[in-house]
């Protein structure tokens, strides 16, 4: 929170608002001088305490995201973890606790290719991996930084106002039904998928970098880019920055269940004023969001009071929170190396089944094998 000053704060809403990847725009959007903007950037990059990235618009290249909760059986904890591996379309799994005792995974499946994974899904319980699990099929992100009128830049703190936020959920007239149909998959190739792949990593990768990883001259990498990001492959930037710190801070995904779509849709803006929401989504085929949430430890009570208050006026039906273990984070990008311009996406589920029972053979083998202890690292703080 240190470095949260009234310039650095220009900077950080400008890259959000206008992308992060042309600095000399920012300077002038934010209108902090490009020496310094150039310098302030890099020390935040260098420090670890910004990073910057894209969601690919994944309905467009055709995938669907998921949520795939499951409750490993007793003992089968690791095996379940690598599990979720096996069909190599998942972007995150998390150790979680709460309303699900085991873990968080997402996924971006090819579209026509959902009921195999529902089916993969069905298969770990019948591998004897899983007790329980729960798939939520869910829209794009939406990515938030925090809400800075919540920040007292001289005292370096933070104000909860839980008593403001409760009211502005509860004074939101439902709004009209939101027709959303559903967008068409775009024109896109395999070095469209690279560029994005790269862009989900790193927003601020330089076109010279396009170029070289595709083999082409920088006036056509500069041209891909634009192209990709004026087809709207490119769903939303994230500027990731932390506004509490990691080790007095708790990692949340929390599902708010509204009482209709009406009050979702009135409801969904006030997700952008809270300054501890990270990002969220839709659930497909409910009036549901849900939304990762990072928040100081000592605050997590206010934040289970002012959603057990929505549910007592009527604006939630329930809510559901699990707490993430940020420890064990891994993250990748979305599966593009499955990808041809000749064939598409190519999804296995035979393979992937056929790949689950000898994970479980193996395991087998070697149950009585001495475990393996994992020593204590630095906590991954970029969520």
């Amino acid at each position: 929170m240190s470095v949260l000053d009234e310039e650095n704060i220009k900077i950080i809403s400008a890259m959000k608002k206008y992308g992060p990847r042309n600095l000399q725009h920012i300077s002038r959007r934010s209108k902090v001088p490009y020496p310094t903007v150039y310098t302030r950037v890099n020390r935040l990059e260098t420090e670890g305490l910004l990073r910057t990235w894209v969601y690919p618009n994944h309905s467009k290249i055709g995938m669907s995201r998921a949520i795939l909760l499951i409750t490993p059986a007793h003992g089968r904890e690791l095996l379940a973890r690598e599990a979720l591996k096996i069909p190599n379309f998942w972007i995150r799994v998390i150790r979680c606790s709460g309303e699900t005792n085991g873990y968080y995974s997402v996924h971006a499946v090819p579209s026509e290719h959902r009921q195999d994974f529902e089916h993969y899904a069905e298969q770990l319980v019948t591998a004897g991996l899983v007790s329980e699990y729960k798939i939520l099929w869910l829209g794009e992100f939406t990515s938030n930084i925090p809400n800075f009128e919540y920040f007292d830049t001289k005292k370096k703190t933070w104000k909860f106002n839980w008593t403001a936020w409760l009211k502005l959920f509860v004074d939101q007239a439902p709004a009209p039904k939101l027709d959303q149909p559903e967008p068409g998959k775009t024109s896109f190739d395999k070095n469209d998928l690279l560029i994005l792949k790269e862009l989900n990593k790193d927003a601020r990768t330089k076109l010279s970098e396009f170029a070289k990883m595709i083999g082409i001259t920088l006036p056509a990498a500069k041209y891909r880019y634009d192209n990709l990001v004026r087809k709207g492959l490119v769903a939303d930037w994230v500027v990731n920055v932390l506004p509490y710190p990691p080790e007095t801070s708790d990692l949340l995904e929390i599902r708010l269940d509204f009482k209709d779509e009406g009050l979702l849709v009135a409801n969904e803006k006030v997700l952008t004023r809270l300054p501890f929401v990270l990002d969220w989504s839709r659930v497909r085929a409910s009036n549901s969001i849900t939304t990762r949430v990072f928040l100081q430890r000592n605050e997590v009570n206010n934040l289970l009071t002012l959603l057990s208050a929505l549910v007592r006026r009527s604006v939630l039906e329930r809510f559901s929170m699990l707490i993430l273990d940020p420890m064990t984070i891994e993250c990748q990008t979305f599966s593009y190396e499955y990808f041809t311009d000749a064939s598409g996406w190519h999804y296995d589920n035979r393979e992937y089944i056929s790949s689950l029972r000898k994970l479980v053979a193996a395991f087998q083998k070697q149950e009585l094998q001495p475990p393996t202890f994992r020593e204590a690292g630095l906590l991954e703080v970029m969520i």
